[in-house]
């Protein structure tokens, strides 16, 4: 077990350096002039665009700070290895960088955001493992029954329809209509977080998004733990359990059920990961302020610094999950054993 987790983690320096060079590479192809985003387009001074040209490191300077000069009299810019090599260096550090547009570290900013991510994230992955377990089971349960045929149905058009669109739908029939046919008396709100308490008022917010963002995941979710129990179901051990004389009820819930849970655990948590990276979508069409609509912003306004620091934490958030959920396969499932092979048996 330990060798495995020293080889994954291990497996995460060169997926770290690839995505952060893509990201450089997009920031040199992309237009657009850092000094005219970070002062709004305004008309300043040569002397202020050359500080803050300094301050960002897009020009060489000597050991004093000062620009260094080409034989034509021209500023030299920084090579692009030279600006990664920097900013690998301020994350070793825990610096992020600093915001064009909000003159503010990206840390921060982060760090104000992310806690609406996660807690939206919890709701959802939450919803997804009830409804989407519960479905699975029932389908599989009553299999070609009614219960089973609706289940295949709704997962189907889940499956098909894309979440900015649900999303949209959800607000214009509960924002809208729904306020409308009731004079006001019975709507969810369709935008913002509702503040960072803990009230009821606040939480109804997260009801529309939490729906949306895990709404194809619960679709998947359901799939495959009908898939999985119906398979386990007829396995050898699952047939003597029933020549032994047990009940069904006690089959499904002592013997089967665990079983054909690993995948869907599996699933669920991957599935968590991505969640609390940001759904960029889901908060988009919400406004919510999370991470996944601060990238989006970021991305409109070409603020690079909070592009790069939200990418790299996501990044960072999504491997640390996926190496989670591969070490859980061994407590839910004794007979794993990772990196082990016949030659070393």
């Amino acid at each position: 077990m330990g060798k495995y987790i020293l080889k994954r983690v291990l497996q995460f320096i060169p997926v770290f350096i690839g995505v952060t060079m893509i990201l450089f590479a997009m920031k040199t192809i992309v237009p657009g002039d850092p000094v005219k985003i970070i002062t709004g387009g305004k008309q300043v001074t040569p002397e202020t665009e050359l500080q803050i040209r300094i301050t960002n490191g897009l020009i060489e300077t000597d050991e004093n700070g000062r620009a260094l000069y080409d034989e034509d009299g021209n500023t030299i810019p920084t090579p692009i290895w030279k600006q990664y090599l920097t900013y690998m260096n301020g994350l070793l550090h825990g610096d992020l960088g600093t915001s064009y547009t909000r003159n503010m570290r990206v840390s921060d900013i982060l760090a104000n955001k992310y806690p609406y991510t996660v807690k939206l994230a919890v709701v959802a992955i939450i919803l997804e493992a009830i409804v989407g377990i519960g479905a699975g089971m029932v389908s599989a349960i009553k299999r070609y029954s009614f219960w089973d045929v609706l289940v295949t149905l709704i997962t189907s058009i889940l499956v098909a329809m894309p979440a900015f669109w649900l999303g949209m739908m959800l607000q214009l029939f509960f924002g809208v209509f729904l306020k409308n046919a009731t004079g006001g008396a019975f709507y969810l709100p369709i935008s913002g977080a509702g503040g960072s308490n803990s009230e009821f008022e606040s939480w109804v917010h997260y009801i529309l998004p939490a729906v949306t963002l895990a709404s194809v995941s619960t679709a998947y979710a359901a799939r495959i733990m009908r898939s999985q129990l119906l398979e386990v179901m007829n396995q050898d051990y699952i047939r003597t359990a029933k020549a032994k004389g047990l009940s069904r009820r006690d089959i499904i819930w002592h013997h089967a059920l665990k079983n054909a849970l690993i995948p869907v655990v599996t699933y669920i948590g991957i599935d968590f990961g991505g969640m609390l990276a940001g759904a960029i979508l889901t908060e988009t069409v919400f406004n919510w302020p999370g991470v996944g609509y601060e990238i989006y912003r970021a991305v409109t306004q070409r603020d690079w610094p909070i592009v790069l620091g939200g990418v790299t934490v996501v990044v960072v958030v999504v491997m640390i999950i996926n190496l989670l959920v591969d070490v859980s396969y061994a407590f839910l499932d004794p007979r794993i054993r990772f990196g082990s092979s016949k030659s070393e048996n």
